[in-house]
């Protein structure tokens, strides 16, 4: 009797070890899934992943080139101006605003470089350094109808804009410029050089995530997206936090100028249509990567793997030979997939059915 009692618990278990092994292991995988699903970026670097997998090796055409030097370029040239430009807007989506100039301000600074460098004599780095104060600039008149005036930021940046690309065809005469020859060695380690545009992309986004995370500039903006009234009360300068980010997404904005003007060697009037775009493409990629356009929430790497999504999908189409005419519709469906996709995985969370453990 003693000995089926002692051996009882053996038999029912199995051998020692095994499955305590097998469900250890189980476990641990089924909690570093959920911690991965837990993430707000987990869903858009799934799309990312997806779409990798289709151009790069399912698409027979796409096996081919997807993955060659000159069309990593090719992605990364397209990702990194809406990375950089993302980053801003990220900023200004958590408290609650937008910039729509930041297109316009994309094209004027490079002409505004060129101004002062060719025109005006001014050495190439202190031309860049005070064609980006400019950029600044314009972020704080951004700031100032939106937070001094309460012009909505909508409207007060809409406006801007235009204002901005009459001064572009105003000041350039409607004609390219060239790219200031004293600048031209400056311009290697901006966007001449082929992956110059996405290593200040990751070094940025890198940099940006800090400042959102683990610093008080991050901290409040947060807090004034999710409740000003209750920021100003717990002592939060809102007016500054809000001035400080239409600037920084400005600065950004204009920085991407002088990338794309190295990077073509050519100050294009005509930019403004592309700045504009990249700056749609740029709010686009900090939703898709999860930041809530009512403000209060906001990831910066989730604004770079949107973008990169957008970028895989505009050169994916491309290496496979869509045509010019349903791309468009191709790329908004696609855009919306991935939205529907991270807000349902986005309302699991919330329900608490994807949780860790």
């Amino acid at each position: 009797m003693s000995d089926t009692a002692q051996r009882s618990p053996a038999v029912a278990g199995g051998p020692p070890g095994e499955p305590a092994a097998q469900n250890g292991a189980w476990g641990r995988l089924r909690k570093a899934g959920m911690y991965v699903l837990q993430q707000r970026e987990a869903t858009v670097f799934l799309v990312v992943v997806l779409l990798i997998v289709y151009f790069g090796f399912v698409n027979n055409i796409g096996r081919s080139t997807f993955f060659t030097k000159i069309d990593l370029i090719n992605v990364s040239q397209i990702a990194a101006p809406i990375i950089i430009i993302a980053l801003g807007e990220v900023l200004l989506l958590i408290c609650g605003e937008i910039d729509l100039s930041a297109g316009f301000t994309y094209a004027f600074i490079p002409f505004v470089m060129h101004f002062l460098i060719d025109d005006y004599g001014f050495p190439a780095i202190p031309g860049i350094l005070v064609a980006l104060v400019c950029a600044a600039a314009i972020g704080w008149v951004n700031g100032f109808l939106t937070v001094t005036i309460g012009l909505p930021s909508f409207v007060t940046t809409l406006g801007t804009g235009f204002v901005l690309a009459g001064l572009i065809l105003t000041l350039g005469h409607g004609t390219q410029a060239p790219i200031p020859p004293k600048a031209i060695g400056i311009g290697h380690w901006l966007g001449t050089y082929a992956w110059a545009e996405i290593t200040w992309a990751v070094v940025l986004t890198a940099v940006f995530h800090i400042v959102l995370r683990r610093t008080k500039w991050g901290l409040h903006t947060i807090s004034v997206g999710g409740n000003r009234l209750g920021a100003a009360e717990a002592g939060v300068n809102v007016s500054r936090i809000r001035y400080g980010n239409f600037m920084l997404c400005a600065l950004l904005a204009g920085f991407v100028g002088i990338q794309i003007a190295f990077q073509t060697s050519i100050i294009d009037t005509f930019s403004g249509g592309a700045g504009y775009q990249a700056m749609f493409y740029a709010v686009s990629a900090a939703v898709i990567g999860g930041t809530a356009m009512l403000g209060g929430s906001g990831t910066m790497i989730g604004a770079f793997l949107g973008a990169l999504v957008l970028a895989v999908l505009i050169d994916g189409f491309s290496v496979i030979g869509v045509s010019a005419y349903p791309l468009q519709i191709f790329f908004g469906a696609a855009i919306l997939i991935a939205m529907v996709l991270n807000v349902t995985f986005a309302r699991l969370r919330g329900q608490g059915k994807v949780k860790s453990g």
